[in-house]
């Protein structure tokens, strides 16, 4: 038995390795690509760049000092949409399946909500909290709360109801029957929901930059189009790239640590 579980053990890590290996060639293999591509004129170099030109601006402008401003801000406001948008959307998931009455009223209506241009209601925003922070928080806001509600409240409501009726047959309450059955029985999903709003909260925010902001990447992306600089729009680009796979990485370690206490 423990020699089975010992190979086992030793599969896995090296099915690990190989895909960690893959991803790296896949990335590698792309920027040889790209960097090629633009010097041999196969893509036109003035709009894409290329690799060694985009590393070097990105070099120069934390050598400066200049890119730390516009990073802080965007990450601040990512976290801050990501953090609210979880919770938000998993307090409003669970008052709608604790009453029926109400999440047959509000279903449509989040439906209709989540299908609507989150570009489009920007400037709504703006006028209603100003060209500032609380605009671009309340746009990621806009995006991250109803997704989840809608992700979270589908696994409450998928929860087995055998289980429910279980303990319900032993007189359980509906907090009871919630803190003990669908919560526990959902938390894989909670959780998970973490990972799919990291990308919702960087779109929201980067939405919002575009619109109001004065700084951030975002605000870097619009400059670099407006001046017609692209090398400064890629970089932007790769650097947004690169903080949200971290805080990808980030969430993916904390699920595996609250499931395993789990």
């Amino acid at each position: 038995m423990k020699q089975k579980h010992d190979d086992y053990r030793k599969q896995k890590r090296r099915r690990r390795s190989q895909v960690l290996i893959v991803r790296s060639s896949l990335l590698v293999l792309f920027f040889v690509l790209w960097e090629a591509g633009a010097r041999l004129g196969w893509i036109d170099e003035l709009l894409f760049s290329y690799p060694t030109k985009v590393f070097r601006q990105i070099w120069e402008d934390m050598a400066s000092g200049s890119l730390w401003p516009h990073l802080g801000i965007t990450v601040g406001e990512t976290a801050v949409g990501f953090v609210l948008g979880t919770l938000l959307g998993t307090l409003l998931a669970v008052i709608i399946w604790w009453s029926p009455f109400l999440s047959a009223v509000l279903d449509p209506y989040m439906v209709v909500f989540n299908s609507m241009p989150k570009v489009a209601l920007g400037p709504i925003f703006i006028v209603m909290f100003g060209a500032g922070f609380t605009a671009i928080v309340v746009t990621t806001l806009s995006i991250t709360v109803i997704i989840t509600t809608l992700v979270v409240y589908n696994s409450f409501c998928s929860v087995d109801p055998n289980l429910v009726k279980v303990v319900r047959s032993f007189g359980a309450s509906k907090s009871q029957e919630f803190s003990k059955v669908i919560l526990p029985a959902s938390f894989p999903t909670v959780v998970s929901t973490l990972k799919v709003n990291v990308g919702m909260s960087w779109v929201g925010v980067i939405v919002g930059e575009f619109l109001v902001a004065k700084s951030g990447l975002g605000y870097l992306i619009i400059y670099g189009f407006q001046v017609f600089n692209f090398t400064l729009v890629m970089s932007s680009l790769l650097i947004i790239a690169a903080v949200a796979t971290a805080m990808y990485q980030l969430v993916v370690y904390v699920e595996k640590v609250l499931l395993s206490r789990r």
